[in-house]
């Protein structure tokens, strides 16, 4: 069972190296900065590495700062971990943005539920903690977006030459340091259990999940690098530097006091600043607030319910419980899709004037 434990973990680790520590140098790709993939992926992996090193506080709350300690065993551990990786696994396959740090916390959430010990008032701290940390990064990414436009009216060579190339290389800083910032929150979700059950040290589990993000960043991030490489290239250099370098200081500054945040919602908010700077409040028609709403929601709620059903299944011996989480789900899914089939002939019923 143990050896089980460290494999999950090691395994959850490799995969939030993939889908999200790559995406950290996305934008330097894409923008050109960095021309080649596997250099990009090298940077990426060395700093998520150096910053998983300072992310012993974040380690400490995943731990033992939202359930007691003295409930985490080896099979507990197994589950909360297992939970969280096929929750990744399965947005993966849809192409669900989930955040690895909301997922974790969910699945630590749902054991605490399970054994009624749960500390809600550190819990609410961190949810309050996902909505406030977007909204700043999208004020400010709006602030700086504001400022350049206004910047480049006054001095329209500011992204020419020599300027151009400036931004280039900070762009590289930017990436870096959001590599880095990535590391010192993302790597306490995969080692966090194992040190909160004790079975192994904050440094150790720091270092070894650092590893193992990293090589995942490197062994499985190209994919990820080349989709985020090509969304993110109709932003310019500038423009990436304030997203890039927003979203890694409110991070580091979230990880110093050991609250594990969600950098998928982190990121988009600064898109969203920088989008609004530059056309207006026209981009919040395409949806893509109330998709960042839908990720935040589903992410833990996911999550809690897989860790939920797998403590009252294969430690309580509960079937019942079970049989029902999986009819409610199976109702969602039916009221959803219900709705959706009225929807469609509705729009079919107004444009066609006939009925089924």
């Amino acid at each position: 069972m143990l050896t089980i434990a460290f494999l999950v973990s090691f395994f959850f680790a490799m995969n939030i190296g993939a889908s999200g520590a790559a995406a950290a140098m996305g934008v330097a790709y894409g923008a050109g900065a960095i021309k080649r993939k596997h250099v990009a992926l090298l940077l990426c992996g060395l700093g998520v590495f150096l910053g998983s090193l300072g992310g012993g506080e974040v380690v400490k709350t995943i731990g033992s700062g939202i359930i007691p300690s003295s409930i985490l065993t080896v099979k507990i551990v197994i589950i909360i971990l297992t939970a969280a990786t096929i929750s990744l696994f399965a947005a993966n396959i849809m192409g669900i943005p989930l955040s690895t740090s909301e997922i974790t916390v969910g699945s630590v959430v749902g054991v605490g539920i399970a054994y009624e010990a749960l500390y809600v008032s550190k819990l609410l701290f961190i949810v309050s903690i996902w909505v406030v940390v977007p909204i700043i990064a999208f004020t400010l990414t709006l602030i700086i977006g504001k400022w350049f436009l206004a910047l480049k009216r006054k001095y329209p060579q500011v992204e020419k030459g020599k300027w151009q190339q400036s931004f280039m290389a900070l762009l590289i800083v930017a990436g870096f340091f959001e590599a880095f910032s990535a590391g010192m929150n993302n790597v306490a979700n995969a080692v966090g259990p194992l040190v909160g059950a004790g079975l192994i040290s904050i440094t150790k589990g720091t270092i070894f999940g650092g590893l193992f993000v990293a090589l995942g960043a490197l062994l499985l991030g190209r994919r990820v690098l080349e989709t985020n490489g090509k969304k993110i290239t109709r932003f310019s250099p500038f423009e990436g530097c304030a997203i890039s370098g927003t979203g890694a200081i409110l991070v580091i500054i979230s990880s110093v006091f050991g609250l594990p945040v969600p950098l998928t919602q982190i990121t988009t908010s600064a898109i969203i600043g920088i989008g609004t700077a530059k056309t207006g409040f026209y981009i919040w028609q395409k949806r893509i607030v109330i998709q960042l709403l839908k990720v935040w929601f589903v992410s833990p709620i996911f999550s809690l319910v897989i860790s939920y059903s797998l403590v009252k299944l294969l430690l309580d011996s509960d079937l019942y419980t079970v049989i029902a989480i999986f009819s409610v789900c199976l109702a969602t899914i039916g009221v959803i899709s219900l709705k959706k089939t009225i929807s469609e002939e509705k729009r079919s019923l107004h444009e066609n004037g006939g009925g089924i």
